[in-house]
């Protein structure tokens, strides 16, 4: 029989608190994020409050005579950006054009159809149901189901392919299709009808596996054409989008276009120095109220008497208990966004000094190998931290914004066993691709002897890896007919 009964039992874990969990959130934020969260803290917190122009001076600054808050006053106003202008500058404002979206767009073309209430319903929901290149990727079955279930509408896929049949005759062409084959059909249906065009027609009506696979001798054989007119027939097909989404200039189909804002700033001086600084875009400078920390202070005086012995007043301690919850939460927020730019600053630096020839020259040959363990160990903090200061972080230098992952790169020796970074290898086999001939393009067997020719001594297989990392089909998508 099995015994029941209490045991204790002594065990060690590791867990993170507040603050550290707090600290790692902020530090995977990039210069965008953080003015948001910086402006959710002030709302949720109503002790935090914003440095406006006029503190700057610091004659509204808040000294501290609480004791539990007597110690530093540097932990409870930090400003993340120095106000360098005058009272007679005046701020400069760049006017922003006004667009609609995509989805808006669309949906203004159909209000000037001539549809029923129905149609016109399946339609607005058939250009939300669009993905991001502008295709329908969904069966007309698909869609009369979720009528059917979701607003209790029955319509049958008749009606569903009506619809669709009108978006895909709005602007730009090709789009609410189902495929990209169907997609540049309808866009080669919009264009006048020349005998060019219909041959394109015919061609990827018939032809499109082997249009796609690039299998020209195929194609050839098949549809009786010269080589000449393969050629001319593949121009023209190359003209056709196949992001139908994408003519539309006005915005992109959800939100705005995405910009980049570097996280750190990399300048010249005069003395040809490099001089880094964080770049910390529009979040605000942040401080402890005033207002609460008297509150607090009168707070604390009403509860004790004159030899110092508390008297319990409920809803004076409760209203102190709160604030001094609130303004722990503030002080806690303002050291981890100081330990994170502190933590950028070691790691960029770090990054910094080891590619320094890098950012001299701006040649992507001089990168020297480097894994985040290289600046863990320089900088002496975790590989998950250096992580997370890398991920989608970007710095501005005077050869463009480039992200920080980008200084990172493998280590491979030449036959002489020196070691070069991987993306020298990179750079060489994006050469050789852009200068080979279209005609008989590279196999990786063939880039692999160039690479050996050159010392780099790889595997094909690395080849390949690489080849798929730029991006770059294998060798029979890449012919073209010259």
């Amino acid at each position: 029989m099995t015994n029941i009964g209490h045991r204790q039992m002594q065990s060690m874990l590791q867990k993170l608190s507040p603050q550290q969990i707090q600290m790692i959130k902020l530090l995977e934020l990039p210069a965008t994020m953080l003015e948001e969260r910086i402006k959710q803290e002030i709302e949720e917190n109503p002790v935090l409050d914003e440095v406006l122009s006029s503190d700057a001076s610091g004659e509204n600054q808040v000294k501290y005579n609480i004791d539990e808050y007597a110690s530093g006053e540097s932990n409870y106003s930090y400003k993340l950006s120095a106000n360098n202008y005058s009272k007679d500058d005046k701020p400069k404002t760049v006017p922003l054009p006004e667009s609609i979206s995509f989805l808006e767009f669309l949906e203004g073309q159909i209000d000037f159809l001539d549809l029923n209430e129905l149609e016109l319903k399946v339609c607005r929901y058939l250009i939300s149901d669009l993905d991001v290149d502008g295709y329908l990727r969904r069966s007309s079955q698909d869609i009369s189901d979720d009528f059917e279930f979701k607003q209790n509408l029955e319509i049958p896929t008749e009606q569903i392919d009506k619809c669709v049949s009108v978006i895909q005759s709005l602007e730009p062409a090709g789009i609410g299709c189902r495929d990209l084959k169907e997609s540049l059909l309808v866009q080669l249906s919009r264009r006048e009808q020349t005998s060019l065009v219909k041959l394109a027609y015919k061609l990827l009506s018939n032809c499109f596996e082997e249009f796609a696979k690039k299998h020209y001798a195929k194609i050839m054989s098949k549809l009786a054409l010269s080589e000449s007119d393969l050629k001319a027939v593949i121009d023209l097909i190359l003209t056709l989008t196949p992001k139908p989404a994408n003519q539309y200039s006005g915005a992109m189909l959800y939100e705005g276009n995405i910009q980049i804002i570097p996280d750190f700033l990399l300048e010249e001086d005069n003395e040809g120095e490099l001089e880094l600084s964080l770049n910390h875009y529009n979040a605000p400078d942040i401080k402890i109220n005033a207002t609460y920390v008297k509150m607090l202070e009168d707070l604390m005086v009403r509860n004790k008497h004159k030899n110092g012995k508390a008297i319990r007043k409920g809803d004076d301690s409760e209203a102190a208990t709160f604030i001094k919850q609130k303004m722990d939460s503030a002080r806690w927020f303002i050291s981890a966004i100081k330990q994170r730019d502190i933590t950028l600053m070691l790691t960029m630096h770090a990054i910094l000094e080891y590619q320094r020839d890098y950012f001299m020259s701006g040649e992507e040959a001089m990168l020297h190998p480097m894994i985040l363990k290289d600046i863990a160990t320089k900088t002496q903090l975790d590989v998950s931290t250096v992580s997370r200061v890398v991920n989608s972080k970007h710095i501005q230098t005077t050869y463009g914004i480039i992200p920080l992952k980008f200084f990172f790169s493998e280590a491979m020796q030449t036959d002489g066993g020196q070691d070069v970074s991987s993306r020298e290898v990179k750079s060489i086999l994006m050469d050789c691709v852009n200068n080979e001939d279209k005609m008989r393009p590279l196999t990786d067997e063939a880039l692999m002897d160039v690479l050996k020719e050159k010392g780099y001594v790889i595997a094909r297989r690395t080849v390949a890896k690489y080849r798929e990392m730029l991006g770059i089909h294998v060798a029979r998508l890449r012919k073209e007919i010259v």
